[in-house]
């Protein structure tokens, strides 16, 4: 059985199972990847005020011809936009050249205040960032629900929340998050988020599946073993173990050939699965992405593998 091209969300819209990352994408090469990567197949585009390229990724997407209604089109909330989400969601809109987003994510569970050190990245005068750790994130929540009523978004979610943090906000959310987007790879498959999420009607979309710079994760043994056995690459094994698991997934890259490459899904079997399911085990997780904010966002691998 192939694997599945879209999966639902719980608002009833479907979304591409991959879609094409722009996270790190330089200015002057997003734009020719994202208006390839639509002309090759792509339906799927995921996009962030902080990446600083959504004008490129705009034009990307006018360039390739492709109708607005025939693209999913993805974009996040900026830490330091927390208190006025229908400002930073504007500011998204206009450098995308777009009315409506598909997707709007609150980037993370952290508010920024901007100072004169910076409007998107403030530091305090010790260097630490200028986090605002009174700040209630229902009040971000309520606001991103207000944006989904007005329809300039047709579904709300959130990234890089925990199991602790999800609970925090299920205590005054009205709207149940369509997504959590979060760092994973089979060294960082997070089963209980995973299994959290699904009991919720929450779909998991996984960032930096091949391990983020260099691809770090796609030189290991076992999945180059199982990458020879179905006769594919590493990266088409971790970017197919997603789409298997029911998890979106997005690989960046701005070379032609290995965005053509990254949509290719392939059937992995139940064994190849739990062996990918199974690397992490034992102290062995790796998380990757762990920005400087002073603390650990209710991950208890934050700081390192948890050894159970």
């Amino acid at each position: 059985m192939a694997p599945q091209s879209h999966f639902k969300l719980n608002t009833g819209a479907v979304i591409p199972a991959v879609g094409l990352g722009t996270w790190k994408s330089e200015k002057g090469e997003v734009r020719k990847a994202v208006a390839y990567a639509l002309k090759d197949g792509y339906r799927h585009i995921d996009a962030a005020l902080i990446y600083g390229n959504e004008n490129e990724v705009g034009q990307g997407i006018k360039d390739s011809g492709v109708p607005r209604s025939e693209i999913f089109v993805t974009s996040k909330l900026w830490n330091t936009h927390q208190h006025n989400v229908a400002d930073g969601l504007q500011k998204s809109l206009d450098a995308l050249g777009l009315d409506y987003l598909d997707l709007y994510l609150i980037h993370w569970p952290v508010r920024l205040v901007a100072n004169e050190t910076s409007d998107l990245l403030p530091t305090n005068p010790d260097g630490s960032r200028s986090v605002d750790r009174s700040w209630d994130q229902g009040e971000t929540w309520r606001q991103m629900e207000e944006v989904y009523k007005s329809g300039k978004v047709r579904a709300i979610g959130v990234a890089n929340w925990s199991i602790p943090y999800l609970e925090e906000l299920r205590k005054t959310w009205k709207v149940v998050p369509a997504v959590n987007q979060v760092e994973l790879h089979p060294l960082l498959p997070q089963h209980e988020l995973r299994e959290y999420c699904d009991k919720l009607g929450i779909l998991l979309e996984a960032y930096s599946p091949l391990g983020s710079t260099g691809a770090p994760i796609m030189s290991d043994p076992t999945i180059q073993d199982i990458a020879a056995k179905n006769g594919v690459s590493a990266a088409t094994v971790l970017i197919s173990y997603h789409v298997n698991k029911g998890v979106v997934v997005l690989p960046k890259s701005v070379t032609e050939k290995r965005i053509s490459s990254n949509k290719e899904i392939v059937s992995l079997s139940p064994e190849d699965l739990a062996v990918l399911d199974a690397l992490a085990a034992n102290g062995n997780a790796k998380r990757l992405n762990t920005p400087l904010w002073g603390f650990d966002l209710g991950f208890a691998d934050w700081y390192g593998p948890v050894k159970k």
